[in-house]
């Protein structure tokens, strides 16, 4: 919804009172936008004062609003969100040439206010320079010992898929959510990677932080959330208590759990990542060195970057993949066909992959589809840099826009279809897409790329030849929703399916 939308949709007397702030300023202001008139800048649609191009913005789902100006504009274009000016990337080879041949210029992060607020630009996802080098240079390597991308996460992997089953079968066929065991079980697996155990799906305290992690996504990408960051002298106005508290509550959680570990820590058996960075700590303060990043706040948001990172994005895309399969039958008629010939009874394996090239191209196109991360996190350019014959300074905000490399026209054949043939050559053999870019790329590319896509790949597979998904009764094929639910990442809808034991 558009900024004026989102004051009047509330009875809140406050809220009205902003509007008529922003309408007052509006006539008053001075201030302008001429450092878009400058040199050969990107072009974009002509800002207003203060609210910049918000009116021209579903601040509900910006991606859209965005692919439509970059029809206008082209794929190199500005908009303001407030004051704060963003150059906009719009399709594959814009995406490419920014983030892969040009890693460097366009590699810095820029978080947005709620987010700078909560992680003080620690950890990975929100930090830059020397500590994100470190941080995320520690988190690969110590990640990777601990099994991800190796055997040793497989088989965590193959175990907490018979714990998920159990809780399917235990619904007997009847129509049900699967967001908290889709979730649950996905946390689970980054779990064991951080913390060197995982949790009972009935366990309080777990059930809260990951019900807490999906909220919090939520909240973050909503209309008063992305005002919040535009505005923050009218942070009263647009602030959201339950975010903050769920991140609060979610950090004490934390607290209580490397509370624990480092009480019960041995540096010469490693649970998990949370040892690895208790044993760097304690052998850097024991060295003498006293401006370290392995600090008790890194730690803190470096856990909680890579939870939610764990958890969202790929229980989100595997829940889409049991909604499309419920939606396209026929699609799941053959990915089950397939399965029962090339492994039959025997336990899903990462190597069957290079046998499985239809579910392997129904994977690959859900994440295409999905379309789960539309527009990146925020870049910012670390120099002046000249792209595409625009001048783009130093420390300017950029969106990658993924949705626009995902759906690109010129790239994918039937772009708005859940068309998994995108992935097969006319043999029917898997081909690989350059155009494929849901983890996005260049130097800020999803560290748990490997993890994530073994995930998917073990879980999907093991789900369908145990499971037939279908609509709830009453309800057709063609009245499930592929709507996206509004948020950080795209959610399915709320809706439920059927699990019936195959």
């Amino acid at each position: 919804m558009a900024v004026f939308d989102v004051l009047l949709s509330s009875s809140s007397g406050s809220l009205l009172a902003a509007l008529l702030i922003l309408l007052l300023l509006y006539f008053i202001s001075s201030w302008n936008f001429s450092s878009q008139e400058k040199g050969n800048e990107p072009p974009g649609p002509k800002p207003l004062p203060l609210i910049g191009n918000l009116l021209q913005v579903d601040l509900d789902r910006p991606y859209k609003s965005l692919l439509e100006l970059s029809k206008k504009y082209g794929t190199v274009f500005t908009v303001y969100f407030g004051s704060q000016k963003v150059v906009v990337l719009a399709g594959y080879q814009a995406v490419k040439e920014a983030l892969v041949n040009n890693a460097e210029a366009f590699g810095e992060r820029e978080p947005p206010l709620v987010f700078k607020q909560t992680s003080e630009e620690h950890g990975i996802l929100w930090s830059n320079g020397e500590s994100w080098k470190e941080m995320r240079r520690f988190a690969l390597t110590n990640l990777r010992d601990f099994g991800m991308g190796k055997r040793a996460v497989e088989d965590k992997i193959m175990e907490e898929c018979h714990y998920l089953m159990d809780v399917f079968r235990n619904f007997k066929g009847e129509a049900f959510d699967t967001t908290a065991p889709v979730n649950q079980a996905v946390s689970n697996i980054i779990c064991s990677l951080v913390y060197g155990n995982r949790f009972d799906y009935s366990d309080p305290e777990f059930m809260s932080v990951v019900d807490r992690t999906n909220r919090a996504v939520q909240i973050a990408g909503s209309a008063v959330m992305r005002l919040y960051n535009n505005f923050p002298w009218l942070s009263k106005l647009f602030s959201n208590k339950e975010f903050f508290r769920n991140i609060e509550e979610n950090k004490e959680q934390n607290r209580k759990l490397i509370h624990n570990l480092k009480e019960t820590l041995n540096p010469q058996m490693c649970r998990g990542f949370v040892d690895a960075f208790l044993v760097q700590q304690q052998n850097q303060k024991e060295s003498g060195v006293t401006d370290s990043h392995f600090h008790t706040k890194n730690l803190m948001v470096t856990v909680m970057n890579l939870f939610v990172a764990g958890t969202d994005t790929t229980a989100t895309t595997l829940r889409w993949g049991l909604l499309l399969m419920a939606k396209y039958p026929k699609i799941q008629d053959q990915v089950q066909e397939e399965l029962r010939r090339v492994i039959g009874t025997g336990q899903v394996q990462v190597e069957d992959r290079k046998n499985l090239p239809f579910v392997n191209a129904v994977i690959h196109e859900t994440q295409r589809l999905a379309n789960i991360v539309p527009m990146s996190l925020p870049h910012r350019t670390s120099q002046d840099v000249t792209f595409q014959g625009y001048f783009i300074k130093k420390g300017t905000t950029v969106f990658p826009l993924l949705t626009s490399v995902l759906y690109d026209e010129t790239e994918w054949e039937n772009p708005h279809s859940f068309h998994p043939a995108h992935f097969l050559d006319t043999e029917g053999r898997f081909v690989k897409r350059d155009a494929f870019m849901p983890f996005s790329a260049g130097r800020r590319i999803c560290l748990g790329e490997s993890l994530a896509r073994m995930e998917l790949f073990v879980f999907f597979c093991t789900l369908l030849k145990s499971f037939r998904f279908s609509s709830p009764p009453g309800v057709s094929e063609d009245d499930l929703d592929l709507t996206p639910r509004v948020g950080l990442t795209l959610n399915p809808s709320p809706h439920k399916l059927c699990a019936l034991p195959l």
